[in-house]
């Protein structure tokens, strides 16, 4: 079982228009969930020590239920590191068991995610993201739908 997920992607856009995907609703709102899933609301509030959360739907294929994340912010370095632990939660921004919303017993409670921007030269930026928790049995789904997610921010500047 992995302990950390770690997931790169290169964008055709300056690093403070790939900061904004993490900081602008509507902007997170086109990249949250992995392909098919979509995020119909997200309610940002970023600063060190507040929350935002963050709504996941699933397709009718799936059952078409809503999952909340909860992300609470750690540190912030403009333009350079985002640092949060994701819980899941009600709509509300309550934490919730993960095993009382259908997750796995393995599931982790809190997952830190640290996010570290890097300024290429001619308007491309590295970003990674790193998720620091064992998912247990749920690890190549997370490391798949981190990866898919990612996917839609990068095309969000193409």
């Amino acid at each position: 079982m992995k302990k950390e997920l770690v997931v790169t992607r290169t964008f055709n856009a300056p690093v403070a228009l790939v900061w904004k995907t993490w900081t602008e609703p509507e902007l997170v709102m086109r990249w949250w969930g992995p392909d098919h899933f979509t995020c119909p609301s997200a309610i940002i509030d970023f600063r060190e020590g507040a929350t935002s959360i963050v709504c996941m739907r699933a397709p009718k294929s799936f059952g078409g239920q809503d999952t909340f994340s909860l992300w609470t912010y750690k540190k912030i370095i403009q333009h350079q590191s985002i640092e949060f632990v994701q819980n899941l939660a009600d709509k509300d921004g309550n934490k919730v068991n993960p095993t009382d919303i259908g997750m796995p017993p393995d599931f982790p409670l809190d997952i830190l995610t640290v996010v570290e921007f890097k300024d290429l030269g001619n308007n491309k930026t590295e970003m990674t993201v790193t998720e620091h928790a064992d998912f247990g049995q749920m690890s190549e789904f997370a490391k798949l739908g981190l990866e898919q997610s990612l996917g839609k921010m990068v095309a969000i500047f193409e």
